[in-house]
């Protein structure tokens, strides 16, 4: 069983910015270390486009140059947004039973957490509707809960999902890191705040989560 942290993806067509990289809209993106630069490219600017919108007015005005205006949102606002989350897919079949639907973000993947320690659910956006609900010493994954036969389910030991949580999230530290390197060479100007940015953006602020 394998989970990985992936980022919802619309195509860059016309995007001038950085160099991106050739995506399909509505595909996801596997964030992790193993990226090349026209990928952290397509991520940054995926992640920047989702909070593309005027911040309130304390957060001061909107730059006028292109660059700035884009990246705005993004380094000023408090809540940030990332569309995806963690998906989980059976590695031998290729059947999976997490996928992050619409309105799920990178920036809510501690909801595991509660799942293993805390209210022992949680739901993961919509179209599918995905969930994950422990059941004594296992974690059932249903793919789609509001679905017509209620998708493919499967059950997993509770270390082995807490297992998983922690290797997706150093994953997602994994592309942090890299987008750093890459934010740089990139954007010089910008490279520590858009840094600091997107750490908040996939809430990797604090220590990584412990184990039991």
């Amino acid at each position: 069983m394998v989970m990985q942290p992936v980022l919802e993806i619309f195509a860059a067509d016309g995007f001038t910015l950085w160099p991106v990289g050739e995506q399909e809209s509505y595909g996801h993106l596997v964030l992790d270390g193993t990226l090349t630069p026209a990928e952290v490219g397509t991520a940054v600017r995926r992640i920047a486009d989702c909070n593309d919108f005027e911040p309130e007015v304390e957060h001061g005005p909107c730059p006028t140059d292109p660059l700035g205006a884009f990246l705005h949102g993004l380094l000023t606002m408090p809540d940030l947004f990332a569309a995806g989350g963690f998906r989980v897919t059976d590695s031998s079949t290729g059947t999976v039973f997490v996928e992050p639907g619409c309105c799920n973000g990178l920036e809510t993947w501690r909801d595991w957490l509660e799942v293993l320690d805390g209210t022992g659910c949680a739901s993961f956006g919509h179209d599918p509707s995905s969930k994950a609900e422990r059941v004594g010493e296992t974690v059932r994954l249903t793919l789609d809960v509001y679905g017509s036969a209620g998708g493919p389910v499967t059950e997993l030991p509770v270390d082995q999902v807490r297992t998983l949580v922690n290797g997706a999230q150093q994953d997602l530290r994994d592309f942090l890191g890299l987008a750093g390197t890459w934010a740089v060479r990139h954007l010089p100007a910008h490279a520590s705040a858009v840094t600091a940015a997107l750490a908040r953006a996939l809430d990797l602020r604090t220590t990584p989560c412990p184990a039991s």
